[in-house]
């Protein structure tokens, strides 16, 4: 999911325009479907996060951002892969228009809220990439699910795609950094590109030491238990 051509945020996404042009009309409606959609999965991991914090004393989720592709940014990859301008190969080819973060406090929480998720009925898992069991060679970590949900209109129901990323608070503060840093303007010309990115992978691993460590805290804390 890409995160410089798309704002998140820890709201619910803005909604349309009350006005909008007619030509663009059907563009807006699909991505008013995938607004809600967004919205539909964002409350199911509100209500499990209400619901886990029940039988425990801590809520497992720290926040929640959403945000909807931008128009740029999705003519742009249509273009980058050879995809006509239509709606249909939007729907057909892009799983990352409508996106849901979901941070949490502990590794472990990650793998108890999806598969909290995954068990409910009317949620379809397309796609899982588990990059905190194996990170991306930069040192990303991070739990991508791209699932399929519905939304109900008022003369239909929907099956729309949203792309779900499950992060610790270290895992975000190292990606936030890693975006802000690598993508300085000139960098990868730079005589000190390597350098620069074997420190950023050390922070990573750092990163993931923490998570671990914390975790263990945790365990001793809650009845002796180390994961």
């Amino acid at each position: 999911m890409s995160e410089n051509k798309s704002e998140w945020s820890t709201q619910l996404i803005p909604a349309a325009p009350k006005r909008a042009d007619p030509a663009l009309d059907p563009f807006k409606q699909m991505m008013s479907y995938y607004r809600c959609a967004a919205m539909e999965v964002e409350t199911k991991f509100r209500v499990l996060d209400v619901q886990m914090s029940l039988n425990r004393e801590n809520n497992p989720i720290e926040s929640i951002k959403t945000r909807l592709k931008s128009p740029e940014s999705i003519f742009e990859k249509l273009k980058r892969r050879d995809l006509p301008m239509t709606l249909s190969a939007i729907e057909e080819n892009l799983n990352d228009i409508a996106g849901v973060r979901v941070i949490c406090s502990f590794p472990e929480d990650i793998y108890l809220l999806a598969d909290a998720l995954l068990r409910q009925d009317d949620i379809t898992l397309i796609e899982r990439k588990d990059y905190i069991q194996n990170p991306k060679p930069n040192g990303y970590r991070s739990l991508h699910l791209i699932v399929e949900v519905p939304i109900f209109l008022r003369n239909e129901t929907k099956r729309m795609r949203v792309e779900v990323q499950l992060r610790t608070i270290a895992m975000d503060f190292w990606a936030s950094l890693e975006h802000k840093l690598r993508y300085k303007k000139g960098l990868e010309d730079s005589e000190d590109y390597q350098e620069i990115s074997r420190q950023l992978k050390n922070c990573a691993e750092i990163s993931a030491m923490l998570d671990r460590l914390m975790e263990n805290i945790r365990g001793q804390i809650e009845g002796g238990r180390e994961l």
